[in-house]
């Protein structure tokens, strides 16, 4: 049996774990990236993470190679970290300097096609051979998952759904345009909304839990736990990002045809509170056909979902790049 490891590297903590062949986790462990001690420091600390988990699994000398996922603009193909703003990375040989330090093959991707990927193939999706997956967090992106193929598109950008712009929309995204469905519809979206309706005076428990500048500490699970609570602002919050969610799924699934959506990150944690309305709002300009054969789930494997994404996508690179 072979074994991998996976590492999901994002801009507060770096996940990496071993994993068989099947897909599952033997042993992971989590720690903070720290990007700011510079590219170098965050290369020694993944591959003592990488001896670290090797080790306490019992398997060092047993493992057949890396994957990890990024986020940013990434060429897998030679191993490059081409830009992450998260990690202030720009044109990172990332798999020559990671295989350096390990002596093991490397494999890098983005982190959302490698999180997708795991929850397709050994998650939500599993057994399934169209998936869709989206993650809504800080940002908002999707990955396809083609019979058991990741679909990148030219130049290996495929997935931005989160920069389509939504009508009726003006808040500026990060991206540099206005009304973006990221902007709108992520979790830090929701809290923006969230601050604004506040400063206009509407009514809000969410006022009363963070009074002045306790402000700053919002996060869309308080916007969550408002809904829960009986806050119609919270519930207009989220309504309305699940709403738009569903409007920009609408397109994405009439032209791929996925079977199954899942839906992942922090949008996974809010549940039936941003999927029922994301849910009526595809179905309801769904075309019959495709009303009729596609399903809404969440995410299932947590940190795990990288980890195995990572490690999986290492292995069939591997075995293509050796057959």
């Amino acid at each position: 049996m072979s074994f991998w490891i996976g590492v999901d590297v994002g801009g507060t903590n770096i996940v990496c774990g071993i994993v068989d062949e099947k897909g599952e986790v033997l042993d992971s462990i989590k720690k903070p990236t720290q990007a700011f001690l510079g590219t170098s420091s965050v290369l020694d600390h993944m591959a003592q993470m990488v001896s670290e988990v090797t080790a306490r699994a019992g398997l060092s000398g047993k493992v057949a190679g890396i994957g990890i996922g990024i986020p940013g603009l990434v060429n897998p193909w030679d191993g490059i970290a081409l830009y992450s703003a998260n990690l202030n990375w720009r044109d990172v040989p990332l798999s020559t300097e990671l295989s350096r330090r390990t002596s093991l093959p490397v494999y890098i991707d983005n982190d959302v096609r490698m999180y997708v990927y795991g929850e397709a193939v050994y998650g939500a999706g599993l057994g399934v051979d169209y998936v869709l997956g989206l993650t809504v967090g800080t940002g908002i992106a999707s990955a396809m998952v083609s019979q058991g193929q990741l679909y990148y598109g030219y130049r290996d950008l495929a997935g931005e759904i989160g920069h389509g712009t939504m009508d009726g929309e003006s808040a500026p995204c990060g991206c540099g345009f206005d009304g973006c469905l990221e902007a709108a519809a992520s979790a830090s979206g929701m809290v923006r909304e969230a601050k604004r309706f506040i400063a206009e005076g509407k009514p809000t428990l969410l006022s009363q839990w963070f009074p002045g500048d306790d402000l700053q500490r919002l996060s869309a699970a308080d916007i969550s736990k408002a809904m829960d609570a009986g806050d119609s602002l919270a519930s207009d919050i989220m309504n309305h990002a699940g709403e738009l969610l569903g409007k920009a799924l609408v397109p994405a699934v009439h032209i791929l045809s996925p079977q199954v959506i899942i839906i992942g990150g922090g949008g996974a944690m809010a549940g039936e509170r941003l999927l029922t309305p994301l849910r009526q709002t595809l179905m309801s300009r769904l075309l019959p056909d495709f009303r009729q054969h596609v399903t809404i789930k969440t995410a299932v494997l947590g940190d795990d979902a990288g980890v195995i994404g990572s490690a999986m996508q290492a292995k069939q690179r591997h075995e293509i790049k050796q057959s």
